[in-house]
């Protein structure tokens, strides 16, 4: 299946969910503008605009197997746009069973009508297919985030330990943030994809009085709402729903590249769902390689440039525009199948992720104890002051680190730490769950929002 992305299905599963390209399908596309043509003649001829005789005629013929794709493309490249030869195409077919309900296909509208309400039904689709593998995200993460709370691991700023956390808390900042995506995209859902309704030039001045009553009738048969005004050549509303997406798709990278960098042979944490043929190599029989972060970080990686062609499509000429429209048609499509891509995979390892627990807290003693250099430098500082303790903790760390001894032997051996805690205190100090702040409350907090948001739905 060819998709607006790829001109090959060989390489569109790489970077997009099947469920994805069955909404963009180029069948699928032409069925939502025969859809808009078929329900703009129903409203109308309720409405006595067109003879109510012509509306089952136009109705019956507005099945998209019934077109030949290829020729209205290659027409369409002539005409400027693809609804031009689809009404030619459907007035054509009409005409076969009724020759006078032909004359009232695609009346009072333009083609721009046809093709934004449209893009508009494509990308209410393409958010519910994403909605629902966000929600196979976020219960997988919530779950992990409850069953991790107390399973220590490092925290790594700028790429280096830094102090314990528990993988629970990553988790649980995952979910928290996926449901954010959600909850923007459901609302643009409702508030941003609008029936586009104008006529030639925004005013349906070929439907005399009658402009409003048809709008708000077509917008109720597509179930769509009803714009103040159509919005040809502004192009806001649908730039946020590319802004969307493309923070969805970044979310999804963070997500992504965290896991790649836990899965690396060296750290060993969590490791991507195993099944048969995943992440193989075509020469290493031991690889086992994280094919769904790479899906998730080349969506990442591809979505802000196709954001970036629709928000300087927003200059649009006059009423109706010339080139920014246009330059629309491939990157909507495009960017709801990266998007796909991304959150399929996200849930993948959402859903089959194996974190190996123990590693983890290896890899905290990796350091010989250099990791709770700032427990213990908070607990000294509470005796000795800030600057005193960070200086005895940073002598202590030197040395360790030279000797290669654990800080905590280190310590034991330096009076002033010695002085001011006792053995017991300091073994505390040097456990890594003892460290954790306020992460167990943060975690509450980052569920509650999601659950919150659920709520409101």
């Amino acid at each position: 299946m060819a998709t607006p992305l790829l001109s090959s299905s060989l390489l569109a599963p790489l970077i997009s969910s099947a469920a994805m390209r069955a909404v963009v399908d180029d069948r699928a596309r032409l069925q939502r503008m025969l859809d808009f043509e078929a329900a703009l003649a129903r409203a109308e001829a309720a409405l006595g605009v067109i003879p109510a005789t012509a509306a089952k005629p136009i109705a019956d013929a507005c099945g998209a197997d019934g077109f030949d794709i290829a020729a209205i493309g290659e027409e369409a490249a002539l005409a400027g746009n693809v609804a031009i030869p689809l009404v030619k195409a459907l007035t054509a077919k009409v005409a076969q069973s009724n020759a006078e309900a032909a004359g009232y296909v695609h009346w009072g509208a333009t083609s721009q009508d046809v093709i934004d309400t449209a893009q508009v039904l494509e990308l209410r689709e393409a958010i519910d297919v994403l909605a629902a593998d966000l929600d196979r995200a976020i219960a997988g993460f919530t779950m992990l985030a409850g069953r991790h709370r107390r399973t220590p691991m490092a925290a790594r700023t700028w790429l280096q330990q830094a102090v314990p956390i528990s993988f629970g808390l990553k988790a649980a900042g995952y979910a928290a943030a996926l449901g954010r995506s959600r909850e923007r995209l459901m609302r643009l859902r409702k508030e941003a994809l609008l029936l586009q309704f104008g006529g030639a030039a925004g005013t349906l001045a070929a439907l005399g009085e009658r402009g409003l009553d048809v709008t708000e009738r077509l917008a109720a048969l597509l179930d769509l709402p009803a714009p103040e005004a159509p919005w040809h050549s502004h192009r806001d509303r649908l730039a946020e729903v590319a802004g969307a997406l493309t923070i969805l798709c970044g979310t999804c990278g963070k997500i992504a590249r965290d896991f790649a960098l836990m899965m690396q042979t060296e750290v060993g944490e969590a490791f991507e769902p195993a099944t048969l043929g995943r992440g193989v190599s075509s020469t290493m029989p031991q690889k086992r390689n994280p094919v769904a972060a790479a899906a998730a970080l080349a969506a990442a990686t591809i979505a802000p440039q196709l954001a970036a062609t629709v928000f300087a499509a927003q200059v649009q000429e006059h009423e109706r525009a010339l080139g920014g429209w246009q330059a629309e048609w491939q990157v909507y499509p495009a960017l709801a199948l990266v998007t796909s891509g991304a959150v399929a995979a996200v849930a993948d390892i959402a859903e089959g992720v194996e974190i190996d627990a123990p590693r983890m807290r290896s890899n905290l003693d990796l350091t010989q104890g250099l990791v709770m250099a700032e427990a213990v430098s908070a607990a000294l500082a509470g005796k000795v002051g800030k600057a005193e303790a960070h200086k005895i903790v940073e002598e202590a760390s030197k040395k360790a680190l030279t000797e290669k001894r654990s800080l905590q032997d280190v310590l034991a051996e330096d009076n002033r730490a010695t002085t001011q805690l006792s053995v017991s205190d300091m073994a505390k100090l040097f456990e890594p769950m003892t460290y954790q702040g306020v992460a167990q409350t943060f975690i509450d907090r980052l569920i509650a929002s999601i659950k919150d948001r659920g709520s409101k739905r």
